[in-house]
């Protein structure tokens, strides 16, 4: 069995959690290989509704503190993480010191450094349960359409949860290139010993598979609860960007579009005090944070917003100047950073610092409390994506300036359709990305994805804090390396990358 580690979750989930170890060996401090508490699969999965707790379960892990870190609260902790190691995200003070060392590129090429320990337990505690879903979901008594609908979800959570690993421990993907080196090791079923790295082409096999498979189920299956849960939107939506990354512009262009259906974009009124609303009319995933499963410090919020922590009141997060300046004055976009750190009425943290270019971004309508509402898809995101597959798609300039005007009409009311071609459309469309996505966690896997060098020269980067300014294509830091207890306990069977 392989050891996730420890988990500080409150889930009827827990014992699938304990079941799918993610390690090669259990450690007896942490988990037992056959724990009498455990729930057993036959239980679990007896019926269709008693099977809802386990894909619960999966949509808690979102959320939930791992290894007791206080910067790894789920998915926030690596969309804080992708942030800081990008050139768009400008820590302003050490504060805590959160998240100081992945600001300067060391703790990624630490291999014993909490983040890597992080990013690759808690999508490999993903993939365990997503596997046990799958395995068994198929004999649980209930209609058909909720088998599907738990199976195709299990399928999206696998698909999205090897994307976001092989692009952090994997080499960038090249579209007619040599795609053979190291990826992830594809686990899709309860396994005994360790299992090496398949390719970096496999692994996007698999990812394309999986999430094809959902979409089929998902056009057979109940409509989904609330937007926490997955469903065929949610999927396309991971498929367009794993066709973007794969540059497959036409298949990333079509899903894209198809991904966004039913949603409507923010108006300029809604755009400042809507990015921790679950009701936000852009959402197509996020999660509803309920009171009774509070974060305090591990929070998204607790690192980025008006919350009153150590971190936002000495490290008040802030825009890059030079990509601030690209923003046209009739933007709305513009309004959420003060320049200046003299706005009046610009939301900051109680006894909390200014700093110029700070953000309001994610503003809590509570700033007493660290629980809010967080997001990991939204329609903007779709129309840039299809904007910028159809920039790189031959004959197809004239719908890709539609897709982009379409998205930034609604930001700026002065904005006339583009009339750029080829790089210069491409630039005008990865800026808007820039902007719109800030601080949701894309940067560093667009830089990797686009084969950008990291340049933070000439805008508002402290030295002191930052150190590392620019890291060039191609370099090896690109790639996070494996922890090493994994290469521990798999005695070498899961290979290192190079150091």
């Amino acid at each position: 069995m392989r050891l996730i580690g420890k988990i500080n979750i409150n889930s009827s989930f827990l014992s699938l959690v304990v079941l799918v170890c993610l390690f090669s060996s259990c450690k007896k401090e942490f988990l037992q290989k056959d724990p009498t508490t455990r729930i057993a699969p036959s239980t679990t999965f007896a019926t269709t509704k008693n099977a809802y707790a386990a894909i619960n379960g999966m949509h808690r892990l979102m959320y939930a503190q791992w290894h007791s870190n206080q910067a790894a609260g789920g998915q926030s902790g690596n969309m804080l993480y992708m942030e800081v190691l990008g050139e768009d995200f400008v820590m302003t003070g050490a504060a805590n010191g959160f998240f100081n060392s992945e600001y300067k590129w060391l703790s990624h090429r630490n291999i014993n450094a909490s983040i890597l320990t992080f990013n690759y337990g808690f999508y490999y505690a993903l993939i365990g349960n997503a596997n046990e879903i799958i395995a068994n979901i198929d004999a649980a008594v209930g209609p058909q359409e909720e088998r599907n609908f738990l199976k195709a979800q299990a399928f999206t959570y696998r698909a999205w949860s090897y994307y976001q690993m092989v692009q952090l421990f994997g080499k960038r993907y090249v579209k007619g290139g040599d795609n053979s080196s190291m990826g992830m090791s594809l686990i899709l079923e309860k396994t005994v010993g360790a299992i090496p790295r398949n390719s970096v082409e496999e692994v996007y096999t698999q990812i394309n598979k999986d999430l094809d498979e959902a979409i089929g189920l998902f056009g057979n299956a109940v409509a989904r609860p609330d937007i926490s849960h997955l469903n065929v939107n949610v999927a396309k939506g991971i498929k367009a960007r794993v066709s973007l990354t794969q540059q497959n512009y036409d298949v990333a262009a079509q899903m894209a579009k198809e991904a966004r259906t039913g949603f409507s974009l923010m108006t300029g009124n809604q755009y400042l005090n809507s990015f921790v609303n679950f009701s936000n009319s852009e959402w197509m995933w996020g999660i509803q944070h309920r009171e009774d499963q509070p974060t305090y410090f591990f929070s998204f919020y607790a690192y980025i917003g008006n919350f009153s922590s150590t971190n936002t009141r000495g490290n008040p997060k802030a825009i890059s100047s030079l990509l601030y300046n690209k923003i046209s004055a009739t933007d709305i976009r513009k309004k959420l950073w003060d320049p200046t750190a003299k706005e009046v009425g610009f939301p900051v943290a109680a006894s909390g610092v200014r700093q110029p270019y700070m953000t309001r971004k994610f503003t809590l309508p509570n700033p007493a409390n660290s629980n809010g509402d967080l997001m990991f898809m939204r329609a903007a995101e779709m129309y840039l994506i299809e904007a910028e597959a159809l920039a790189n798609l031959s004959g197809r300039e004239i719908d890709a300036r539609k897709a982009l005007y379409d998205l930034v009409i609604t930001r700026d009311p002065a904005y006339v359709l583009s009339t750029n071609s080829g790089g210069a459309l491409v630039e005008e469309i990865l800026t808007h990305r820039r902007v719109e996505l800030w601080g949701e966690g894309f940067r560093f896997y667009d830089l990797k994805r686009l084969n950008m060098a990291l340049d933070r020269n000439g805008a508002n980067h402290n030295a002191t804090l930052t150190v590392t300014f620019d890291v060039p294509v191609g370099d090896k830091q690109w790639e996070f390396l494996i922890p090493q207890g994994e290469i521990d306990r798999t005695l070498g069977v899961v290979k290192q990358n190079a150091m």
